[in-house]
C-alpha cells in the first residue's frame, strides 16, 4: 500500500444559481492576458446544452481519455506513440477556435468618439484575436438558460445516448447548472499523451501542473484530456490549464472560485488514496463499476495501518489530520452523495458533484403532492426516470442505482429536517430507510446547508517559511507582485509575465542560449531566441 494524499472537491448542484461569479474571478485571476482571450479555466454549462468547447464529450470525435484494448489494458484513446507522432503537426482531432468560440470586444471608440449626427453611432463587435468585425454566435456560457431547448437537444452527447421519448419529455422536466474546472485527475490522460512530459501530478497534493520551460507546444494534452481543460496559449506556444490555484493551497487559503462562490457551493479537502490501486481501478472492464472502482481506492485517516501507511510515504501528519476533518471525504465516502464527473473516460476524476434534487421537488409539487414527505418524494426519484437517466450519464457512466442512492439521502434528509424544524414526531425509519441514522442526517444536513467558512475548506498548508510573499515570509503568493498570475502590460496594453532574474552568483551563462516565451509579449524577436553564431577569430565586431 503506498499512501498519497490529495486536495479534492466536491460542489452541490443544488446550491448553483449560474451567476458565473466563479468564472469572472478565476479568469481575472489566471487567463486576464494575450493568448488566453477563449480560454476559462472555471465556466458554468446549463444543462442539458452543448458545453464548452461545444460537444466535448464526444470522445469517439476527440479521442480524450483512456480506452481498453483488446487485452484488457489501459490505453489512450488518442492512440499510441507512433499514432501520437504521425499527428505531432496536424492533428485532426484538436478542437478548433470555432469549437470554443472566437472572443470579442467591443468598438467603444465609434460610439464614444463619434461627432454628432442623426445616426445613432453603436459599439460593432471586434474579433480580440485579429481585431476585425466579427459576428458573435457562441461563447463559453453560450447555453445558459437554454438547457433542453429545440436547438441543444440535438448536440448533447449526453442526451444523444439516450432514447427519443426521454429526449422530448426531458425538454419539460429538467435543467441544472454545472460548473467545470480541471479535474486533477487521479490518472490523468494528459500527463501521459504529452510527448515532452511538461504535465505532471505534483506528489505532495495531486494537483495537475504544466511545466512550461518543458512544453513545446504539441497540443497533445488539449487532445488528450476528455474534459478539455487545457488550452493553448496561441501568444506563448504553451499550454495552460486549471491550477487548482495551487499557490493559495499552499498558503491553507482555497481556490479562487471557491472563495468567490455566490451559493457557498464548493468544498475543498483532503483524500488519502492508495496510489498502487489506481491503475487496476481504472481498468475495470465494466465502465458501471469504474464508481465503486474509484472509491476502493480512497482509505480511511482513522486507520492506524493507513496512518503508520502514509507516514512512511512521507505524507505530513498535519494531512492525516486534515484528512480526517475533509468535508470532501465526509460527502464523497462516509454520506455518499457525491458522484465523479464522467467516470467513464477512466482518469477517476478528483472534482465530484452532489447531484440537484430540485427538479424531483417541484415536478411533485407542480402534480399538486407534498415536495417534502418521505412516501412521495422517494417514490418519485424511482419513478421519474428522466433526471436521473441524465445524472447517470454524467456521473455513474450510466448506471442509476448511485445516482438514486444519492437522491434518496439527500430527500431522506429534506424529510428529516423538516419534521425537526417544525416540531414534529421523528421518524427513524426515515433514515434506516437510506441506510444512515438520524445522527448521520442532521450532520449531512449542517455540511450542505449550514458549514461555516472553517468546514468546507479544510487545506492543511505546505509553503516553506521564509518563502512566501508577506513581509514575514507567509501568506499565498498571488497577493504579492510577480506571483503566479500576476502580469503587468506593455506600452501597447498586451499583458505579458514579468522578467525572471538570472540565478545569484551565476550572471548571464547561467542563462546562455536559453529564453523562456513566458516573458515574450509576440513583438519583435527577443535575445536569446536564436543560439548566436560563434565569431571567427580576427572577425570585425
Amino acid at each position: 500500500m503506498r499512501v498519497l494524499s490529495q486536495v479534492a472537491m466536491v460542489m452541490n448542484l443544488d446550491k448553483c444559481i449560474g451567476c458565473h461569479t466563479c468564472s469572472v474571478t478565476c479568469k481575472q485571476t489566471w487567463t486576464n492576458r494575450t493568448g488566453t482571450e477563449y480560454a476559462w479555466f472555471n465556466n458554468v454549462e446549463t444543462r442539458p446544452g452543448l458545453g464548452y468547447p461545444r460537444g466535448h464529450e464526444d470522445q469517439e470525435k476527440w479521442k480524450g481519455g483512456w480506452r481498453l484494448d483488446a487485452r484488457g489494458r489501459l490505453v489512450p484513446r488518442s492512440g499510441g506513440r507512433v499514432r501520437r507522432l504521425a499527428r505531432l503537426f496536424a492533428n485532426p482531432e484538436l478542437p478548433s477556435l470555432a469549437d470554443y468560440y472566437e472572443p470579442w470586444t467591443y468598438d467603444y471608440d465609434t460610439l464614444i468618439a463619434a461627432p454628432l449626427g442623426d445616426d445613432l453611432p453603436t459599439a460593432r463587435p471586434r474579433s480580440l484575436i485579429d481585431g476585425r468585425p466579427v459576428s458573435v454566435t457562441s461563447g463559453p456560457n453560450w447555453d445558459d438558460d437554454l438547457g433542453g431547448g429545440p436547438a441543444h437537444l440535438a448536440g448533447d452527447p449526453v442526451l444523444q445516448a439516450m432514447n427519443e421519448q426521454v429526449r422530448l419529455e426531458y425538454e419539460q422536466a429538467f435543467m441544472f447548472h454545472l460548473p467545470r474546472i480541471c479535474e486533477h485527475c487521479l490518472n490523468p490522460s494528459c500527463v501521459a499523451v504529452c510527448p515532452s512530459g511538461a504535465l505532471y501530478k505534483r506528489i505532495e497534493d495531486g494537483i495537475v501542473l504544466v511545466d512550461q520551460d518543458r512544453c513545446r507546444g504539441w497540443r497533445m494534452c488539449v487532445s488528450g484530456c476528455p474534459y478539455k481543460k487545457v488550452y493553448f496559449n496561441h501568444s506563448t506556444g504553451k499550454a495552460e490549464k486549471c491550477t487548482f490555484c495551487y499557490p493559495r493551497i499552499e498558503a491553507g487559503e482555497p481556490t479562487v472560485c471557491s472563495e468567490t462562490c455566490v451559493g457557498r457551493l464548493r468544498y475543498l479537502g483532503v483524500l488519502l488514496y492508495d496510489a498502487d490501486k489506481v491503475g487496476e481501478a481504472a481498468a475495470v472492464p465494466d465502465e458501471k463499476d469504474l464508481y465503486e472502482a474509484q472509491l476502493g481506492c480512497f482509505l480511511d485517516p482513522h486507520d492506524p495501518e493507513v496512518v503508520r501507511a502514509a507516514e512512511a510515504s512521507g505524507v505530513p501528519h498535519d494531512w492525516i489530520t486534515a484528512a480526517r476533518r475533509s468535508p470532501v471525504r465526509d460527502l464523497i465516502t462516509t454520506y455518499r452523495v457525491a458522484l465523479p464527473l464522467h467516470p467513464e473516460y477512466r482518469t477517476l476524476p478528483m472534482v465530484w458533484y452532489v447531484p440537484p434534487l430540485s427538479p424531483v421537488v417541484d415536478a411533485l409539487t407542480r402534480s399538486g403532492h407534498d415536495g417534502e414527505h418521505p412516501a412521495p418524494l422517494f417514490g418519485a426519484i424511482d419513478s421519474l426516470r428522466i433526471p436521473v437517466a441524465y445524472l447517470a450519464g454524467l456521473f455513474t457512466a450510466g448506471d442509476p442505482a448511485p445516482v438514486e442512492a444519492a437522491l434518496c439521502r439527500l430527500a431522506a434528509m429534506r424529510a428529516h429536517m423538516r419534521r425537526v424544524n417544525l416540531g414534529e414526531d421523528r421518524d427513524p425509519a426515515i433514515a434506516r430507510g437510506v441506510g444512515m441514522d438520524e445522527t448521520g442526517l442532521e450532520a449531512m444536513y449542517r455540511l450542505l446547508a449550514l458549514a461555516k467558512y472553517e468546514e468546507r475548506y479544510v487545506i492543511p498548508t505546505t509553503y516553506v517559511a521564509g518563502g512566501g510573499s508577506g513581509p514575514d515570509g507567509a501568506g499565498c503568493s498571488l497577493e504579492g507582485d510577480g506571483g503566479p498570475g500576476m502580469y503587468g502590460t506593455d506600452a501597447a496594453g498586451a499583458f505579458h509575465a514579468p522578467p525572471v532574474p538570472a540565478p545569484a552568483g551565476s550572471g548571464r551563462s547561467a542563462l546562455r542560449g536559453r529564453i523562456n516565451l513566458l516573458n515574450w509579449n509576440g513583438r519583435g524577436r527577443p535575445s536569446g531566441l536564436f543560439p548566436d553564431r560563434p565569431r571567427a577569430e580576427g572577425a570585425d565586431t
